[in-house]
């Protein structure tokens, strides 16, 4: 085992990990796929199955919809940019996506946003890189406190129920 594979051991729980891709990031999620089963991660893959030219959204879709429904308790995505399946993951309700390029920007996200989807680049990030990022989505938790009230004005976005109340 690799020492990301390590890390990602220790941290597990019952934790469902959704994967999904186009087909410029096809090989990136197969080795995130292959790296979270290695470490006792419960995935599922939504697709694409190939190289062969796909549109992302309804992958990205598929994905979003499992964390939505609490059917997956995170996802990872990849395109060529990370940004499109990003797009799609956060039109579905109840996800907050992030396109992180390094491994802080995922802790980050994770601490403050509560992200439960990742979007990764597929033609900027190598095999190392994605894992670095991937492990640190996967090992940070939420800090609540002052950022559970901000998740919760952008929870308040997705219902519809009026401008966000300024608080000071």
């Amino acid at each position: 085992m690799t020492e990301t594979t390590d890390v990602l051991s220790t941290l597990r729980t019952a934790m469902k990990i959704a994967v999904g891709s186009d087909h410029a990031g096809f090989h990136l999620k197969e080795h995130v796929k292959a790296t979270l089963v290695a470490a006792g991660y419960g995935v599922v893959d939504v697709g694409t199955r190939s190289v062969e030219s796909v549109d992302y959204p309804r992958f990205a879709e598929q994905a979003a919809r499992l964390v939505s429904r609490g059917e997956a308790d995170r996802a990872v995505l990849a395109c060529g940019s990370g940004v499109g399946v990003s797009i799609v993951a956060n039109k579905v309700a109840r996800v907050r996506a992030v396109n992180a390029h390094d491994a802080p920007e995922a802790e980050m996200s994770r601490r403050h946003n509560d992200v439960n989807v990742l979007t990764l680049s597929g033609s900027r990030l190598g095999p190392e890189q994605a894992d670095a990022i991937v492990a640190a989505f996967l090992r940070t938790d939420f800090e609540g406190g002052r950022h559970a009230r901000r998740v919760g004005q952008i929870g308040d976005l997705e219902r519809d129920t009026g401008p966000i109340a300024p608080t000071g």
